[in-house]
């Protein structure tokens, strides 16, 4: 663990932002401890002889009213500026942290009272609080370092209570509560650990914020007094010759600034060491397991629209990498409609994703080959690619923008990728909507999406897909969450925009049934490969694939029956036994089937099944004794 943070600390420190706030961190540390001990006694020295002179040789910042050297002064203040902005934030960060906390141990009344409180508190502008607390704790460096910390505590009281309520909904909190932990040692070993990061990220820019505003009230006089003296207050005593001598006044500003501004990168550098950290165990997580190389592919089509050869997406983890995709090939002609079907965690949404590239760090996409229309997705223009292949997702409330009309949000693709005006695109958007079968467009165009029905949403979802001119729909669980009716107008939707716009569509989904009564071909996934490739309505030879269907129900299904299902789980990804994965819930398996992993080959024309013991069965259509024969 610590090589890995000093790995993270040495990639941050060599970008510009790392050696920039390395630097003049280091160098305003050094002075607040070397400066007084240093040029002390000369930034105390009165010399009668050169009261008020300008910068020269001998004072480069020039002198004071008592003929004091302002350069050294400068330098030997930096210990007292650093020094009680550090104090106000260590005090301010420490009460928000206890304000934070203390609803969640707190009566609930009191708890609602105090947050109440902090809402109000964090309403007002910070330095008008820190003058409101000034005169309250009194003038002098005390109370400044008071006001300025209470000034401060409401934000990070408000940060912590936000961090806490997304934390605590967590399922390891509610373990945490069934084993009988107590309130506070719940907060103590289980919520602030784990918001500990942004805490001290914003912690570090708060100590710039808390420097500014310490020299704000040594300048207006009620922060440090005489004889002790910092860069506000320097800055006070220069500004009233500022037109005779304008660097007396200018030095301690800079000061202020550079040392405000190398805690602000700090904090920046910070930032992105914890953002880096997953990079971090990425790497320690070693290098990607080979690819096994044992899927054959089908030679794609000359129309193929997408080519995908020994697709894989990996993830670091604790003990390695974990391949919840591993070597997927498949391809999809224009104008072509597959389905993807299996159960969750087979990997087909992040098949989707990969395709689509819309998968986040840590995660890395590997691919033999991985072709859009032609050309390489990883090195596809953003526009390009944003207009010619459309994603579907699951649940549209969570894909649109709740605070965002969803006219607006359809017209944002055409205004990025089409250059079209505001009100052109939105035009384009109320067209679009209208094409999906949204009635009375125009107005539904300036609602909200929770105005809008669940399966207007997914109708509204597929028109933004509409808004360039795709080649490709990938469907991930477009009918999911719907009455049958609306998925009935959902899947002929997508048959409509098949037949109007040309494109290729890829629908995913858990329902057999619907791939095999929408789709042309079937892509049959378990974890994380797919055991089956075929035509709908050919026999299917994978007992996966058999399985599936024998769990469907429908009209014909006797009721008098229990129903059929799988036994056993699919394993997980970070567990999938070597052979074939279906081994232990297959009632075909061999020893071979568990010690050797099957290739997906071809067995007929256009059928692919990767099993050592296919079987022929049948997809809805046709009877068991049909597919037989």
């Amino acid at each position: 663990m610590a090589r890995r943070r000093g790995s993270a600390w040495t990639a941050a420190v060599r970008t510009p932002v790392g050696a920039c706030s390395a630097v003049l961190l280091a160098v305003v540390v050094l002075l607040a401890v070397v400066a007084p001990l240093v040029w002390g006694d000369a930034a105390g020295a009165i010399d009668t002889d050169a009261i008020g002179q300008g910068p020269s040789g001998a004072h480069w910042f020039g002198t004071d009213s008592l003929g004091r050297d302002l350069f050294f002064r400068t330098l030997v203040a930096t210990r007292l500026s650093i020094g009680l902005a550090l104090l106000a934030t260590a005090i301010g960060v420490g009460v928000g942290v206890l304000l934070g906390t203390l609803p969640s141990v707190l009566p609930r009344w009191a708890g609602r009272l105090l947050v109440a409180a902090v809402d109000i508190a964090v309403a007002f502008p910070g330095l008008l609080l820190a003058l409101f607390f000034a005169v309250i704790f009194g003038v002098g460096t005390q109370g400044a370092v008071l006001a300025i910390a209470f000034a401060m505590a409401p934000g990070f009281a408000r940060l912590v209570q936000t961090l806490s309520a997304s934390v605590s909904g967590r399922d390891y909190i509610a373990a945490a509560r069934i084993a009988g932990v107590g309130r506070i040692r719940l907060l103590a070993r289980h919520v602030l650990p784990n918001i500990g990061e942004p805490l001290v990220v914003n912690a570090t820019i708060g100590a710039g914020s808390s420097l500014l505003a310490f020299a704000g009230l040594s300048f207006l006089g009620i922060g440090v007094q005489a004889p002790d003296y910092d860069w506000g207050r320097l800055l006070r005593e220069g500004l009233d010759g500022i037109y005779v001598s304008p660097v007396a006044a200018l030095a301690p500003a800079a000061a202020v600034v550079l040392a405000g501004l190398a805690f602000n990168l700090v904090g920046e550098t910070v930032a992105a060491v914890v953002g880096v950290r997953t990079r971090a165990s990425r790497r320690a997580a070693g290098p990607l397991p080979a690819a096994s190389g044992d899927t054959v592919g089908a030679d794609p089509a000359a129309d193929a629209v997408l080519v995908v050869e020994n697709l894989r997406v990996a993830f670091p983890g604790p003990a390695g990498w974990t391949v919840p995709v591993r070597g997927v090939s498949f391809s999809v002609r224009r104008g072509e409609a597959i389905g993807v079907v299996g159960e969750s965690g087979s990997g087909k949404s992040l098949t989707a994703l990969a395709v689509s590239r819309l998968i986040e760090a840590p995660g890395v996409v590997t691919a033999d080959r991985l072709e859009f229309d032609g050309k390489p997705v990883d090195k596809a223009p953003d526009r390009e690619l944003g207009t010619s292949l459309a994603m579907v997702f699951q649940d549209p409330m969570t894909s649109f923008n709740p605070a965002r009309r969803v006219g607006r949000q359809l017209a944002e693709v055409s205004e990025q990728h089409h250059g079209l005006s505001r009100r052109a695109a939105f035009a384009r958007a109320v067209d679009r909507l209208a094409a999906v079968r949204v009635p009375a467009a125009a107005r539904r165009a300036r609602q909200y999406p929770h105005e809008f029905s669940g399966g207007m949403r997914q109708r509204a979802m597929i028109g933004m897909g509409l808004m360039g001119q795709p080649k490709l729909v990938i469907a991930d669980e477009p009918t999911t969450a719907l009455d049958v009716t609306v998925q009935r107008q959902v899947l002929r939707l997508l048959a409509r925009t098949r037949e109007a716009e040309g494109a290729a569509i890829m629908l995913i989904s858990h329902d057999i049934a619907v791939v095999s009564q929408t789709c042309e071909r079937m892509l049959v996934m378990y974890a994380g490969r797919v055991v089956e490739d075929l035509p709908t309505g050919s026999p299917a030879q994978h007992p996966y694939t058999r399985a599936l269907l024998a769990t469907t129900v429908d009209l014909d299904t006797d009721r008098d029956e229990p129903l059929a299902v799988i036994p056993g789980r699919p394993p997980e990804p970070d567990q999938v036994p070597g052979g074939c994965a279906f081994a232990a819930r297959c009632p075909l398996a061999s020893e071979e089937c568990r010690t050797e992993d099957p290739v997906l080959a071809p067995t007929a024309e256009g059928h692919r099944v990767a099993c050592w013991h296919p079987q022929v069965s049948v997809l809805s259509g046709q009877s068991h004794e049909e597919g037989a024969a």
